[in-house]
Order: structure tokens, then C-alpha cells, then sequence
């Protein structure tokens, strides 16, 4: 699904952001504002970018992280900053579900005041559950659910998140009695598993896959609607019967809106020529994620177009955040 989506109006529209190279931007380290915690997928994606960037614009990148609130506390930080040197890894849970989740956002709107520069990245979600739950397949773990009513919980990266939202729509499909258990940012969430705090996560698949390698967790299936290239032998949930249900996180660069254009376009210039490079692709491949390059302005309406997808996901699951 993700691979088949590389070959997209994105490509397509890269060459149109060739421009000459902004001077004397950038003087100084760029700042990524970003929603994870150190081992978190942004964090992961900033740190496999540095080095491209440091090699084409001569000043490296460094992580400010500010997890919590779906990417909102992020996001706003990001919104604050005017050094033009300032971006933030923006995704799903903050441009496409936070925008209907967050009902004070402390009067900023993300895809108005922190419009994207380009999409990079996707990758599916993996429902995993620690090694020693018995349930080995979706139909095993529903039913332990099921008998178990108190240990029917599942932790995401927080409210708002994609995993948040997965575990919500999982029990709506399945007519199942879920309990949240919200963390601040992925790698406690999934800590939480391994540690038996809850029964499950549905989260990406970065965080989770050296678990899964090293024995402490067991993946039961992928959140797309066709199997992951880079997890083929992984069922999908809707092979599993769970019925639409599709889940890709996504993952781009935005900056404030008050960045100047020329510098925009240089980001993406180079974000989408550093996504083409077959040794970022293969450190993608590594942690579960594809490139999935998108331009400035096909980026901005993918997002608007997420955000009125999850709105009556969002609704239907009765979830809010003031």
C-alpha cells in the first residue's frame, strides 16, 4: 500500500521546487521541534535526515523534544518560534487528528500556523502484544479481551495519536470495550507492553520491531489495508477480519507560517532529494517506515483532506481533549 503510493503526484511535483539556493540561510544548526521522546519515531527520522542535511546546507540539525498531547505541545512550540531556523516532524496525529480532537488548541489552528514544507515518510502501524500473552493472532487477544474485561486496555503515545485513534477504531469495529491508557510519547507506550502494564498497543512500527526481534514482544498484525513490504509475512487486521480498517502514519516537515518562502522551498528541495537517496531509504526500510515524498502544495491538501477523513472517526468515538 505505502510502497505503491511512492510513485504519487509527489515525485511528480519535486522538480517544480528547484530554486536558487537561499543566502545566507541557514547561519546556524536547524532546530527540530519534535513530539517524541529520545528512541521515538521523529526523533529516529531526524537523526537518519542529519547528516544529508549537514552535507547540502552546511549546518547540521539537532532534536528539541517536546512530547505529549497528540504533537500539539510540539506544534505550538513550533508555531512560537520566528528564527526561521525552527521546524517540526509534523504527522498523522497532530495535522490529520488533532485538529477534531483538541477543542482548545490555545487559539492556533496547525494547518493554518504551521503549514507543511513536504511529506517524507510512512509506515504501517503493528498491533503487538508482550511475548507472554498466550494470544498469538487477533481472534486469540479479542477473546482474552473479552474474558478479561479489566485487562482489555491498550497504551498509545498519547491522546490524539495514531495509536490512540487505532485502539478506538479497533474496538468500534470489533464492538469491543477498550480501555486508553495514554503515555507521553511511544517509547513508554510501548515500554508499557513489555512491562504487562497493558494488553496491547497499536503503534509504528520502529519503537516495537527490536522488541519483536529480541523476544519481547509479538507482533499480531499491520494497520493497512494490504500487508507492509517491509513486513510481508505479518497479516493485516482486515485479513483478520477486523473490517475497514486502514491505518498509515504519515510523517513530513512543517514550519511556522511566518517562515519565509524561499526558505520553505529550500527545505523541500532538499528534504525530497534526501529521501530519494538510497542509503536514507534503505535506514528507512530498517525501522519499518517507506519513503513517501510529497511537495509543498500536494502536501498541504493531503492534510486538509486527512483532517476531514479522521473528523467523524473522532466523532463517532466520543473522544475529545480540552
Amino acid at each position: 500500500m505505502i510502497s505503491r503510493r511512492v510513485l504519487g503526484a509527489g515525485l511528480l511535483a519535486a522538480p517544480a521546487l528547484r530554486a536558487q539556493p537561499v543566502a545566507p540561510w541557514p547561519d546556524r544548526p536547524l532546530r527540530f521541534i519534535v513530539s517524541a521522546q529520545v528512541g521515538g519515531v521523529s526523533d529516529i527520522f531526524v537523526r537518519i535526515l542529519e547528516p544529508w542535511f549537514r552535507e547540502q546546507l552546511g549546518q547540521g540539525l539537532y532534536v528539541d523534544p517536546r512530547p505529549g498531547a497528540g504533537g500539539m505541545i510540539a506544534a505550538e512550540a513550533a508555531i512560537r518560534a520566528a528564527d526561521n531556523h525552527s521546524f517540526t516532524i509534523n504527522h498523522i496525529a497532530s495535522h490529520g487528528i488533532g485538529p477534531s480532537l483538541y477543542r482548545n488548541r490555545g487559539g492556533f489552528n496547525p494547518l493554518r500556523d504551521l503549514p507543511g514544507v513536504a511529506r517524507f515518510a510512512a509506515m504501517p502501524n503493528v498491533l503487538i502484544v508482550q511475548a507472554a500473552t498466550p494470544a498469538r493472532n487477533l481472534a486469540e487477544l479479542v477473546a482474552l479481551a473479552r474474558a478479561n474485561p479489566r485487562r482489555a486496555t491498550f497504551s498509545s503515545a498519547g491522546a490524539g495519536t495514531s495509536s490512540h485513534l487505532s485502539g478506538v477504531l479497533l474496538g468500534q469495529r470489533l464492538g469491543l470495550e477498550l480501555t486508553h491508557v495514554p503515555y507521553r510519547g511511544t517509547a513508554p507506550s510501548m515500554a508499557a507492553v513489555l512491562n504487562g502494564e497493558v494488553l496491547f498497543n497499536i503503534d509504528n512500527a520502529p519503537v516495537s520491531r527490536p522488541h519483536v526481534e529480541a523476544g519481547g514482544l509479538r507482533a499480531l498484525g499491520v494497520s493497512t489495508a494490504t500487508r507492509a513490504a517491509t513486513m510481508p509475512d505479518l497479516p493485516t487486521l482486515q485479513e483478520q477480519g477486523v473490517a475497514d480498517f486502514d491505518v498509515s502514519s504519515w510523517y513530513g516537515v512543517a514550519a511556522p507560517a511566518a517562515t519565509p518562502p524561499a526558505v520553505v522551498v529550500r527545505m523541500a528541495e532538499v528534504l525530497l532529494a534526501g529521501v530519494a537517496q538510497p542509503a536514507i531509504i534503505a535506514r528507512f526500510n530498517q525501522m519499518g517506515a517507506e519513503p513517501w515524498p510529497m511537495a509543498t502544495a500536494a502536501y498541504n491538501a493531503f492534510m486538509r483532506a486527512e483532517v476531514a477523513r479522521w473528523a467523524p472517526v473522532v466523532a463517532a468515538s466520543g473522544a475529545t481533549v480540552d
